[in-house]
């Protein structure tokens, strides 16, 4: 049966303590317990008080001025020869106000930074197990959706099925007449599924378990992804841009052999399995980088986390690497030892930190927690 576990307080986690998160600050992206909460609000508050008081200061709203007017001597005469009234001279000091925090009060100050590729180091959050009654599973492709349910896709039984965020399956969603290849998130609760040698997509309500739209292009399709405005879909030999607003449909020229693919602040990911590579593009098709490296075998299913690190599954070998967000080096940060087994699909959800990672034998589905940030204490 599958295990239902609640998260941690991160900064108790941190300090090796298993307090159970009861908040998530959507500013800080950290979880916290109720012993943490309230250092944390106290120190938002001193931070936001300091920020404005050094406002202040840099528009030198405390810098002392004095007025001193001397009076001319010749004031007397002021009808005759009077041609001035004297001087006025405006002084100024430096301020001497000061910002002190006393021990007692000082709360904890966490400053977030993009780690390195030598930091990022998944650890095991839980492993789900399919029932029984469902047998093995043939997984083509997953998603986690912004509600924390994660959807799978099996691709012999031609199946949609979504899952609850701990695991537990809830139901079929929808069962289709040609083999799903691969899923994606495109807003509400719309996905769209691609299939194997057949040139359409079809959209998909997972509340209301039905298909709602079918889109045809001029090519087969393989993978799909979504900003929620467009809907990029690649092939074999091309791939189209999809405006969802008025469905145009835009070919993307250069995209030629790209397998699974994300988005990312406007680009487009790939990989390319026949040709062991990595690649970057603009939103137009045009190349930015391309990558290859001797521990990338076969790459097929990719995600990025929230800095922009693409992770690509190496069915090859059975690993999973971060490749680093300009495409210049890698690093293997699952393998076989850790569970990987012929695994066709990754994802990630950018705000938690959670990997999925589902193994095509067995019937175990790994859910990885990725340490995307380091936090320093000031």
């Amino acid at each position: 049966m599958a295990s239902s576990v609640k998260p941690l307080c991160t900064i108790c986690h941190d300090n090796r303590n298993s307090n159970r998160a009861v908040r998530w600050c959507t500013e800080c992206e950290v979880l916290f317990c109720e012993d943490c909460e309230k250092p944390h609000k106290i120190e938002k508050t001193t931070s936001e008080t300091a920020r404005y008081i050094e406002d202040l200061k840099r528009e030198d709203h405390f810098i002392e001025k004095s007025l001193e007017v001397n009076i001319s001597s010749a004031l007397q005469s002021v009808v005759r020869d009077v041609k001035s009234f004297g001087d006025i001279a405006i002084n100024t000091t430096s301020s001497t106000l000061q910002i002190k925090a006393g021990r007692k009060d000082q709360a904890q100050n966490f400053i977030s930074k993009v780690p390195g590729i030598e930091e990022i180091k998944p650890s095991l959050f839980t492993k789900l197990t399919i029932p029984n009654d469902m047998q093995t599973l043939n997984i083509s492709a997953c998603r986690i959706l912004p509600n924390g349910n994660f959807i799978i896709l099996d691709f012999f039984k031609k199946q949609l099925l979504l899952f609850s965020n701990d695991g537990i399956f809830i139901r079929i969603v929808v069962t289709f007449t040609q083999y799903p290849i691969d899923v994606g998130f495109i807003r509400d609760n719309t996905v769209a599924v691609t299939f194997v040698s057949v040139k359409q997509a079809k959209l998909v309500d997972i509340q209301q378990n039905k298909i709602i739209q079918t889109i045809k292009v001029s090519h087969n399709f393989y993978g799909v992804a979504s900003d929620s405005e467009t809907l990029v879909i690649s092939g074999d030999r091309q791939c189209t841009r999809l405006n969802l607003n008025d469905m145009s449909h835009t070919i993307l020229e250069g995209m030629e052999g790209v397998g699974r693919i994300s988005l990312f602040h406007g680009n487009i990911y790939g990989t390319i399995p026949l040709k062991t590579k990595v690649c970057c593009f603009k939103s137009t098709g045009e190349p930015l980088w391309t990558f290859t490296h001797k521990d990338i075998d076969s790459p097929v299913g990719m995600s990025l986390d929230m800095n922009g690190f693409v992770y690509i599954v190496s069915r090859g070998n059975n690993g999973v690497l971060v490749v680093s967000p300009d495409g210049k080096t890698c690093k293997t940060i699952l393998s076989e030892a850790d569970g990987i087994n012929r695994s066709w699909a990754i994802d990630i959800h950018k705000e938690t930190g959670m990997m999925i990672v589902p193994c095509q034998k067995g019937k175990i589905v790994q859910i990885m927690k990725q340490l995307l940030c380091t936090r320093f204490k000031i």
